[in-house]
């Protein structure tokens, strides 16, 4: 089957007091809102109370078990999945998306990750499966998918007969210490004010380990199963696009063009080499949901750090994961940094460009190097420099488009 779809959402909704209700479906709206799990619309709360920087530097310690997972993708192969880098105490992601699930709607919060190709939510009777599961029996349009279907054949996992026709039953690990065990199925899936019928996802019946996202998971990828694919709809816009790029290795990434960085108005001299997609080893440049911090390549991010030190006033230090961290005060007479993509540039704000202490004395640059357990040099644009950004993935016309909006 030939699946086209566009799909336009939010990389990052964060709620403030506003006329209208923030966590509320907006009429005739298409976007998808993407909540921060601990944020006001999200049931998830913080296992502990901390400051919005720990906050962050506790969910992106994950970071490089994610990059390690990404630059190991290979088609067709089963892996542990960290598919969610802010994994702490509740094991779930960085961001949700609230869904109707069946016929009437049974409301679940899924981590979304444009990295997974496949949806999953705990079913009832599930054995390690939190409280809040999707009780098939409550749907009337819910039904389960057999071998025969060419569905079962785009799982991973796949346990069935040689021969007569059986329950689609697969399994599939998980951030390296969980796994679970589902059976494919079908039911009508509503968000952002739109249904898609029919709609396949693994109803999972076991889990074993604690980092299975308690409601279960919204793949985005570019493969077959994903949501893009599935719901076959077409979203218009007149943002600026650039072209997504294809690996036959890592199918379900999303590669995009980066032809430069700048700090404020000096374009930062970059060696193409660093920046060149490879289709054959995956280096290149990805957007990505589940990573939190903007990562390069070692030497990439020591010459965009170099430039940038150079508009900074030192002493710097090191907090966490970011050594470039200097006084508050001088956060407001630094540059910008604008990422180069072919035919589009994303200037990032402030607020995507550095991080604040809880006392509020210290920023900190916010991207990072790579780590050096990845197989391949990825540079990866995070979740946290996609804040109030409008994201377009055009599946069908392999274009992602980038605009800035303030969802806060």
């Amino acid at each position: 089957m030939d699946f086209t779809a566009t799909f336009l959402f939010f990389a990052l909704f964060i709620s403030s007091i506003q006329a209208v209700d923030p966590c509320s479906s907006r009429p005739q709206n298409k976007d998808l809102s993407v909540i921060p799990i601990y944020g006001r619309c999200s049931p998830f709360k913080p296992p502990k109370p901390e400051s919005w920087v720990d906050t962050v530097i506790n969910m992106a310690s994950k970071d490089p078990a994610r990059l390690k997972y990404l630059s190991s993708l290979v088609a067709q192969k089963t892996t542990a999945v960290p598919i969610a880098s802010g994994q702490q105490v509740l094991s779930i992601g960085n961001y949700v998306v609230k869904v109707k699930l069946g016929t009437p709607g049974q409301v679940m919060f899924m981590v979304l990750d444009t990295s997974n190709n496949v949806a999953w939510v705990p079913c009832s009777g599930c054995t390690g499966c939190s409280a809040t599961t999707f009780l098939p029996s409550a749907s009337s349009s819910y039904g389960s998918l057999d071998c025969s279907l060419p569905q079962c054949n785009q799982v991973h996992g796949l346990s069935c007969p040689a021969t007569a026709a059986a329950a689609c039953f697969f399994s599939q690990s998980y951030g390296g210490d969980s796994s679970f065990s589902a059976n494919l199925a079908q039911d009508s899936l509503t968000l952002a004010n739109d249904v898609i019928p029919n709609f396949a996802f693994g109803c999972i019946n076991s889990i074993s380990g604690n980092s299975i996202p308690p409601q279960g998971l919204l793949g985005m990828g570019r493969g077959p199963m994903s949501l893009l694919s599935q719901s076959g709809s077409l979203y218009k816009s007149n943002i600026r696009t650039t072209p997504l790029l294809k690996s036959p290795h890592r199918p379900s990434l999303y590669y995009v063009n980066l032809t430069g960085v700048s700090v404020g108005r000096v374009r930062v001299p970059i060696p193409p080499e660093w920046l060149a997609f490879n289709p054959t080893t995956g280096a290149g440049t990805i957007i990505d949901s589940g990573t939190v911090v903007t990562r390069f390549v070692q030497p990439l991010y020591e010459a965009i750090r170099n430039e940038f030190v150079k508009h900074a006033k030192g002493p710097f230090s090191t907090i966490g994961l970011f050594d470039t961290c200097f006084e508050a005060k001088a956060e407001v007479e630094l540059p910008s940094l604008t990422l180069h993509f072919e035919g589009l540039s994303m200037k990032l704000p402030m607020e995507n460009t550095f991080l604040h202490t809880s006392a509020g004395s210290r920023a900190c640059l916010a991207i990072a190097p790579a780590p050096n357990n990845v197989n391949a040099a990825m540079n990866v644009i995070a979740n946290l420099q996609q804040q109030n950004q409008r994201i377009l993935f055009d599946v069908a016309n392999s274009r992602l488009g980038i605009s800035r909006e303030a969802c806060n």
